[in-house]
């Protein structure tokens, strides 16, 4: 398969020629901000004894209704207005018709014709400098069906309702992406906007976000082909290796004189490939019908309202102002802004740091002392041994002289292993900087004397030995001389 360096010429290369892959994603977000089930009280933690959170309405017992869960339709419209959707206000839940044994009712509550969210978008930047928009179709609000487990019992299959009922999103893209990239930069701009908005925490690994993954394959500019849809891919790699192996897949039948059939298959991340679950059934085998037991969803203009001021300050917006607010350069706002915890750190160290701190340096410090020391020690920001006032305090101390940069440095290595307050380190072991210029002065005779030579080639024109001189006294000083003293010293004593 080969790729060009710009993702909106991505090819798969055929024997017959290039073939262009058409993407869709239909992410499935449960619903984390709130702790119960979308029409139960039943709780949601993740991680608990099987059937340990099961409510008689989520079991399907006889006489159950459902009654909708106010916060999870909240947090569904508060998300669709992050994305730039139509909100309707007006929506129903149907069921859909299927017999599966982790469905204890015989259907789902979902919502077909009538979806609470419509139609919005998301802004990607797959390439440095390139943006695209990638639309969304609709978010509907539906229920979670419970889990089969194989592995406890060698002959039989034991069911696990415990996720059975859980409120979920379902975020439906159009076929706008074409490339495994641009797939991958929309699952992480929309995992970042749901945990700015706090509707999802995003985490892939404990399902509580996961795609469905369109692909079909088309020679540029023609007709789509047959699509085909892999379920419940949980991590943005998987998602852009299943596009790679099942877009070749597809050229592959194409190109042998096959065609592509229409169906629902699984990613085996341990061997590289797709593989046929079933045949795709139409809308229309599940028999949607409105549910009986579920009035229409009626939003007035108060909840909206009340539903947009509750909105946080999102990431392309807080990307806006950091470079023409606080003068950060667009790369570290868009580092800074990629996830809201860092964001978040990177406020509070804003906000414990003195006016001497500019936000262009405490961007620079993050970005690389602390994310280089993180990924190092196999950490993320929210368990840094630093906290963003420690942070705010070393950086004051480099503001105002007391510390050099290599200093710091040398501070900040301690602080990671101890957890003490920089200005405790600097006195407790002698490490502030000096600008004694009588002890500066002294060094710097000692390394000229001694470096004769070296004198002798800079004054005949060498001029890079300069820095090498530099190096010397700041040796000699053991890193505590004020660079900028070093440097107007040297310049004088050489002149």
């Amino acid at each position: 398969m080969a790729t060009a360096t710009q993702t909106s010429s991505y090819r798969v290369q055929g024997a017959t020629g290039e073939w262009e892959v058409v993407i869709g994603l239909e992410v499935h977000a449960q619903i984390t901000a709130t702790r119960s089930k979308l029409f139960s009280g039943a709780a949601t933690a993740f991680g608990a004894e099987p059937n340990a959170q099961v409510s008689l309405i989520d079991a399907a017992m006889p006489g159950m209704l459902p009654v909708p869960n106010r916060e999870c339709i909240r947090q569904a419209v508060r998300t669709g207005m992050a994305v730039g959707a139509v909100i309707n206000r007006w929506s129903r839940f149907d069921r859909k018709n299927y017999f599966y044994a982790d469905l204890p009712q015989g259907y789902q509550i979902s919502q077909l014709f009538h979806p609470l969210v419509g139609a919005g978008e998301i802004v990607i930047e797959p390439a440095e400098g390139e943006e695209k928009v990638i639309g969304i179709e609709r978010i509907h609000v539906e229920q979670d069906a419970g889990k089969l487990m194989h592995d406890q019992h060698p002959t039989r299959s034991y069911v696990d309702l415990n996720r059975s009922g859980v409120a979920l999103m379902e975020i439906v893209s159009k076929p706008d992406m074409r490339s495994p990239a641009e797939a991958g930069a929309y699952l992480r701009k929309l995992r970042a906007t749901l945990r700015y908005v706090g509707s999802c925490d995003g985490n892939m690994e404990e399902g509580s976000m996961r795609a469905d993954v369109n692909v079909s394959v088309r020679r540029p500019g023609k007709a789509f082909g047959t699509r085909t849809e892999t379920k419940n891919v949980n991590s943005v790699r998987f998602v852009m290796q299943t596009i790679e192996v099942e877009a070749r897949r597809q050229v592959d039948v194409l190109e042998s004189g096959g065609r592509v059939v229409q169906e629902t298959r699984l990613f085996d991340p341990d061997r590289g490939e797709t593989r046929s679950m079933r045949s795709k059934e139409d809308a229309h085998d599940y028999r949607y019908f409105p549910d009986p037991d579920l009035l229409p969803l009626e939003l007035d203009a108060a909840f909206i309202a009340e539903c947009r001021d509750s909105l946080p300050e999102l990431p392309d917006a807080k990307r806006r102002r950091y470079e023409i607010e606080l003068g950060i350069s667009a790369y570290n706002a868009s580092v800074l802004t990629a996830e809201v915890e860092t964001a978040r750190w990177f406020e509070a160290l804003l906000a414990e740091a003195g006016p001497s701190v500019t936000a262009k340096a405490a961007s620079n410090w993050v970005i690389s002392d602390l994310f280089g020391a993180l990924n190092r020690l196999g950490l993320d920001i929210e368990a840094s041994p630093v906290s963003p006032k420690q942070g705010a305090e070393l950086l004051g101390l480099v503001a105002d002289g007391t510390l050099s940069g290599s200093l710091a440095k040398q501070v900040f290595e301690i602080m990671l292993e101890t957890h003490e307050d920089p200005a405790a380190i600097v006195e407790a072991r002698g490490l502030r900087q000096t600008s004694d210029t009588g002890a500066i002065e002294a060094e710097i005779a000692r390394v000229l004397s001694t470096n004769a030579d070296k004198v002798a080639q800079y004054k005949a024109g060498k001029e890079a030995l300069f820095g090498f001189f530099v190096g010397q006294t700041m040796k000699a000083m053991a890193g505590k001389a004020n660079p900028q003293v070093v440097n107007e010293l040297l310049r004088k004593a050489l002149a």
